[in-house]
């Protein structure tokens, strides 16, 4: 079975970690450093061009299946890394 994802060209990139330490993320295009208790954007992303690593520690890396797209968002915990959709809900 082969689930496909529609992605949008545009729209921003959402990563959150909120985890102890500073991790990073490799969209395989891009390499960023998030730190401990914080986020990062990249505006007018679009979607990944397939898997996200993330990568902690101690060489413990967590591998994404992707694409990831603007209507998603990474969210990094204390060793783990998962990818959820971005609410619409207003607050």
């Amino acid at each position: 079975m082969v689930t496909l994802t529609a992605c949008n060209d545009e729209g921003d990139l959402i990563i959150s970690n909120n985890g102890p330490t500073d991790v990073i993320v490799d969209t395989g295009d891009d390499e960023v450093t998030v730190d401990a208790n914080g986020g990062a954007v990249f505006h007018d992303y679009g979607c990944t061009s397939g898997d996200v690593t993330v990568k902690f520690a101690f060489d413990q890396e967590i591998l994404l299946a992707g694409p990831v797209c603007p209507d998603q968002q990474i969210v990094i915990g204390d060793g783990t890394a998962r990818v959820e959709p971005i609410s619409t809900q207003q607050t």
